[in-house]
């Protein structure tokens, strides 16, 4: 079932940081056509928003297409709070990559799953030290992050 129209979040959520990146990607089903987004506010204005689809993808990849394409929009000295509900691509981005990279990312386990995006968004983190991600929870009632999800599910609204 799609997610809010982006007006109906605006006027049924006001909590949470009013200042940030908010991230968001999904399918349904999963794996299956899937959609990301990303909206950047401050002080409860929106800079930019952005989102997109792909037609047979997963969860993850959506998830972490929306990271990318909200640091590509960065100037390289930004300095912000992005926000993911993904703690998968939280920790991949914080903890896991640093060493993946340095074993010539290899997993001690496997492959690393998704690996052009891993690096993709490893490399931009790196290029944007100022960029501080972290982990919020899904479906929170926070404002922006509600508005993420409503942009990463916009695709279902006029393609379904």
């Amino acid at each position: 079932m799609p997610s809010l129209l982006l007006e109906e979040v605006l006027s049924s959520y006001s909590a949470g940081p009013q200042t940030g990146i908010f991230t968001d990607g999904g399918c349904q089903p999963n794996p299956g056509p899937g959609g990301w987004g990303y909206v950047h506010v401050v002080n409860g204005e929106i800079l930019h928003q952005e989102h997109g689809h792909a037609p047979q993808t997963t969860n993850n990849r959506m998830e972490l297409t929306a990271l990318i394409r909200a640091l590509s929009a960065l100037p390289k000295d930004a300095r912000v709070e992005m926000h993911s509900d993904s703690l998968l691509c939280v920790k991949t981005v914080n903890e896991w990559a640093p060493s993946w990279e340095k074993r010539g990312w290899k997993r001690s386990t496997g492959p690393i799953a998704n690996l052009d995006l891993v690096q993709e968004l490893y490399a931009l983190s790196l290029s944007h030290p100022g960029v501080k991600l972290m982990w919020i929870k899904a479906h929170n009632g926070w404002l922006w992050n509600e508005y993420a999800d409503s942009l990463s599910t916009a695709w279902t609204r006029t393609i379904l």
